[in-house]
């Protein structure tokens, strides 16, 4: 399987986690977000960023992880409250990620995307013992912005 994450250039070198917290993760939990396509993963960075700069260097980096369907955990719709994809359903999907997050039975947390809920992100894992085996950085790809896509463009 393919998973994509666009980030700016200085970051693109390897696949690392800060730690911060995030919709699925609390401060500490040293996960990587990927998309299951590059335009989810563009519209994903253009909200969780609030504005991007066209003119820094972004890149896209395409991660390969084993087809196994025993490395994933899959947090469906109908297992989210109705208002999941509202700013005060954080802390409720930070406990659902971070318990996944630290019983380590999966390398991947597959979760509907809040942008496009029919269309799903994955969360990796990189403390799992397989992300090092099973995870891998395939390439780096340029990435350019469309200035549609910006407003005062």
């Amino acid at each position: 399987m393919e998973v994509f994450r666009i980030c700016k250039a200085s970051f693109a070198t390897k696949l690392t986690a800060s730690g911060s917290a995030n919709r699925w993760n609390l401060r500490g939990q040293h996960v990587i977000y990927t998309g299951s396509s590059r335009s989810l993963s563009t519209l994903e960075l253009i909200v969780h960023r609030g504005e991007v700069v066209p003119a820094d260097n972004y890149k896209i980096l395409v991660i390969s992880i084993a087809d196994d369907d025993s490395l994933i955990t899959q947090i469906k719709l109908s297992d989210l409250s109705a208002n999941w994809r509202a700013f005060d359903s954080y802390s409720a999907l930070q406990e659902i990620g971070s318990r996944w997050y630290n019983e380590q039975k999966t390398l991947l947390l597959k979760v509907p995307s809040a942008i496009i809920p029919l269309e799903y992100n994955y969360v990796l894992n990189t403390e799992h013992p397989a992300f090092y085996k099973d995870v891998q950085l395939v390439r780096t790809e340029d990435y350019f912005w469309d200035n549609r896509l910006f407003m005062d463009q």
